[in-house]
């Protein structure tokens, strides 16, 4: 029997995941290519062949995602895997109509195929969408199981945008080690709040070496998921994080809608900022699809360094970059930080913008008047730091979970918004870890 010709769809993550856990070393398939989307200057690449394995000794090259249809003529690919996340039903379904209609299969593959196996127990938290508060429940967690004696280790969902070799297995402990891996701002975001509590969080590209690196130092391995991926390892106890904010969009984007299907627990955040009728829709969505999910309500109160910076001034916002473009919120943190101190106005940074970012705007014009820290790459941080600067604004509130002025060198008066995971009622992260036997 044939070698089936098989296309990787992704985005830098999942991707590279499938390969690993399921094509690398199956001799019943031969992967041709990869394609990328959704994250800058990561098509054009390959795959190394270091870590593509025996039966790829020239590595596998990584095609913009745009070209896909000439690419299953030119390699006559048998089927195409999609393995990226955080998009509506309606855009898999369309990709998947194109592969149909050039004749061959569209598959997605499902967590028996892809999660690994831990010695030791894993706590997953999810998202169904970017921007839910993921890495504050994740934080959480942490908190929890740090309490009771257990010593965490968080392994965080891909992000290799630079040398993948380099980065096959990451070990963060410290604030040097983000520089010794030349981190991007997307990166830190995720890194650093683990390592400012005292927490060790890996990350890399070859997840299975990753999970076999942590476990020698952890009782617990915490998944600390991106996007609204699910887990990459099979959990003895699953937190799927929902948004009120965006009521609706559990049920219909992938593979978020997966994600609160597997969730124990489902925790609905934000709940201090969003409609009753909102918080409802969602309670009910969550019945619809996992009625033996427990509920845990969650608000995510804000703290601001100097509220001096923000009151009676016209400020410049700076949100989270990822929540902003393709997790499609209109507002964040920092916004909602600006108001409540009495910002005179937020400066709307558009005419200010620079190269890449001016392209980031273009993409996604529903951003408005914020700023989205888009740091992926060097040069994409360095726009991000000519545009705050050009900004005619008195301050910068940051809403981004790490503090940009530690990264940038910011040429006007800044604060950080911060905030954190607050579960309202007696229903917590902590019951739920003793009911499912983590603590």
């Amino acid at each position: 029997m044939s070698k089936r010709n098989v296309i990787i769809m992704g985005a830098a993550g999942r991707d590279f995941h499938n390969f690993n856990v399921y094509f690398r070393d199956n001799e019943d398939y031969n992967v041709v290519a990869f394609t990328a989307t959704q994250i800058p200057n990561i098509d054009g690449r390959e795959y190394p062949a270091e870590l593509a394995g025996r039966l790829y000794p020239k590595g596998i090259k990584i095609y913009e995602e745009s070209e896909l249809v000439n690419l299953i003529k030119k390699f006559d690919a048998d089927e195409v895997v999609f393995s990226y996340s955080d998009v509506p039903f309606e855009y898999v379904m369309t990709k998947a109509s194109i592969v149909n209609a050039a004749g061959i299969s569209f598959r997605l593959l499902g967590g028996e195929e892809t999660m690994v196996k831990s010695t030791k127990p894993v706590v997953a938290v999810l998202a169904v969408r970017t921007g839910c508060g993921k890495s504050q429940t994740s934080r959480k967690v942490v908190e929890v199981l740090n309490a009771h004696g257990k010593k965490v280790v968080a392994i965080r969902h891909p992000m290799p945008y630079g040398d993948l070799v380099k980065q096959k297995v990451q070990r963060f402990a410290e604030l040097e080690d983000l520089k010794k891996h030349e981190c991007t701002i997307e990166e830190i975001e995720e890194y650093e709040p683990h390592i400012a509590t005292g927490g060790i969080i890996y990350s890399g590209v070859d997840y299975e070496a990753i999970l076999r690196e942590a476990e020698k130092e952890a009782d617990v391995i915490l998944w600390d998921g991106g996007n609204n991926d699910m887990s990459f390892y099979k959990a003895d106890c699953t937190m799927t994080v929902c948004d009120p904010l965006r009521p609706g969009h559990e049920m219909s984007y992938y593979p978020g809608n997966t994600s609160l299907r597997l969730a124990d627990a489902a925790i609905i955040n934000k709940i201090d900022t969003a409609w009753p009728e909102d918080i409802q829709e969602v309670r009910d969505n969550i019945m619809a699809v996992n009625p033996t999910a427990t509920i845990i309500e969650a608000a995510s109160p804000l703290t601001v360094e100097n509220p001096e910076i923000i009151r009676g001034k016209r400020v410049l916002v700076v949100e989270d970059g990822p929540t902003l473009t393709h997790g499609e919120m209109q507002f964040g943190a920092g916004t909602v930080a600006a108001q409540k101190m009495g910002a005179a106005e937020i400066v709307d940074p558009r005419p200010y913008t620079v190269a890449s970012i001016t392209k980031t705007f273009e993409k996604y014009p529903e951003i408005g008047v914020l700023l989205p820290a888009m740091g992926y790459g060097e040069q994409q941080m360095k726009d991000l730091e000519d545009t705050i600067n050009a900004v005619d604004c008195d301050s910068v509130v940051i809403g981004t979970p790490i503090d940009l002025g530690r990264i940038l060198k910011i040429n006007k008066p800044s604060t950080r918004v911060k905030y954190d995971l607050q579960e309202i009622g007696n229903i917590t992260v902590e019951t739920i870890l003793k009911e499912k036997g983590i603590i």
